[in-house]
């Protein structure tokens, strides 16, 4: 599909910057003239913005990888459930994963294919209708898979199991399935036999991750999961994978998967990254609309929470980057970001600006489409950010506009 030519000059630049470092400032501003083209003061406020030029470089990225591995890339809808930008996600990858009625419902209706769907538990509730949306389903444990498993087999879905390697680069335990007593994933030591119908094994262990960590990962599943590799159809590695990230390295991540594929050549391989798709695709627009100071602490008070609509920056934590602003050095004092909801710890910071804030500027915060407006909540009864898509011409989109409806009928 024709993607326009700041696709292509993202991949040149790309390419000047690994290999010809006297071209480095050039590459940098080409990939940073983009934001520049954008006029955030007519976005509403607050608001999620993606850029679709943006969008490209990373679908780029994504196509190379699955041309030259040979594997499925898939999209995790837990991510980005953005469905207003799945006809391009449709076109440039090879199917969706869902991990809920809900997920599986909308790749369903508007990814237009059946849903690779993994939840940790199914019920009795909800099982009919997520089979009716899927073409594949994992099951987190046996006992899941006795008891739903043949209603999946009598409609030709295929079925597979969850496994637990053991392994995990991911240091950060609230998001790290393989810590000790994790209920994600069956250990080596409880699967000693394949249960009859089952057709595929999945791991995920990789959080923006590298793909030297999913080679480990391979190895532990290979060391003790690998006496069934030869018995099923395909393997599933879950998410993870950022090879959308500057420094990723998509050349090994390539050999990695043709190397397991040698070894293996009967099965499907299977990435879902979600991260990766919407990685530093676009923004959330807020303003500032007041300036406290308390105990020498400045804090511009924005119209956004980072309790309601940057959750990860609390519960990680993180820091996000801003437009415009950069990192204090040693004994510099910032610019303190304070969230519009009541909880006390609803801030961030700190940032400094090439100038005092003053009530009305634009706050941008970078990178905030993936795990952002699938995590949001209207606690307090907070105004929810709009959501609009800047398009390769430039002109803005607003997709949609929150209101009070849209609380309470949230409510009872």
């Amino acid at each position: 599909k024709e993607v326009g030519i700041n696709t292509y000059l993202f991949q040149i630049a790309g390419i000047f910057e690994s290999r010809l470092g006297g071209f480095f400032y050039f590459c940098v501003n080409l990939k940073q003239h983009r934001k520049s083209m954008i006029d955030f003061q007519k976005l509403p406020s607050p608001c999620f913005v993606l850029d679709e030029q943006l969008l490209d470089r990373n679908l780029a990225v994504i196509d190379r990888v699955r041309r030259e591995s040979g594997a499925e890339v898939i999209v995790a809808l837990k991510a980005c459930a953005m469905w207003s930008i799945f006809p391009e996600l449709a076109q440039h990858s090879d199917g969706a994963t869902a991990s809920s009625l809900a997920e599986a419902r909308l790749v369903f209706e508007e990814f237009g294919r059946p849903a690779h769907t993994y939840a940790p538990v199914y019920t009795d509730r909800n099982i009919e209708a997520i089979l009716d949306c899927s073409d594949h389903v994992t099951f987190n444990s046996v006992a899941q898979f006795e008891r739903f498993g043949q209603m999946a087999l009598l409609r030709g879905i295929s079925c597979g199991l969850r496994i637990n390697p053991g392994y995990s680069p991911v240091e950060t335990d609230l998001y790290n399935p393989c810590v000790p007593g994790s209920r994600l994933g069956i250990p080596a030591g409880e699967l000693k036999e394949l249960p009859a119908g089952v057709e595929g094994l999945h791991f995920h262990v990789l959080c923006e991750s590298r793909p030297e960590h999913l080679r480990l990962a391979l190895d532990a599943v290979e060391e003790r999961f690998g006496r069934f590799l030869d018995r099923i159809k395909w393997l599933n590695m879950g998410g993870g994978h950022l090879m959308t990230h500057k420094d990723y390295d998509c050349d090994e991540l390539i050999r990695t998967l043709q190397e397991f594929k040698a070894k293996h050549p009967n099965l499907r391989l299977i990435l879902e990254p979600g991260s990766a798709f919407t990685w530093q695709t676009g923004y959330l627009v807020s303003t500032v609309e007041d300036i406290v100071e308390n105990g020498g602490v400045r804090t511009a008070m924005l119209d956004v929470s980072f309790a309601c609509h940057m959750p990860d920056c609390l519960e990680m934590p993180y820091k996000p980057a801003i437009l415009g602003a950069r990192d204090p050095e040693p004994g510099e004092k910032g610019w303190r970001m304070g969230g519009n909801s009541c909880l006390a710890g609803d801030y961030c910071g700190e940032w400094i600006f090439d100038r005092d804030l003053q009530v009305g500027d634009r706050i941008v915060f970078e990178d905030m489409i993936h795990y952002t407006m699938v995590k949001t909540t209207m606690f307090n009864g907070v105004a929810h950010p709009a959501i609009a898509i800047v398009r390769r011409d430039g002109a803005i989109e607003i997709i949609r506009e929150f209101g009070y409806e849209d609380f309470k009928s949230r409510m009872s």
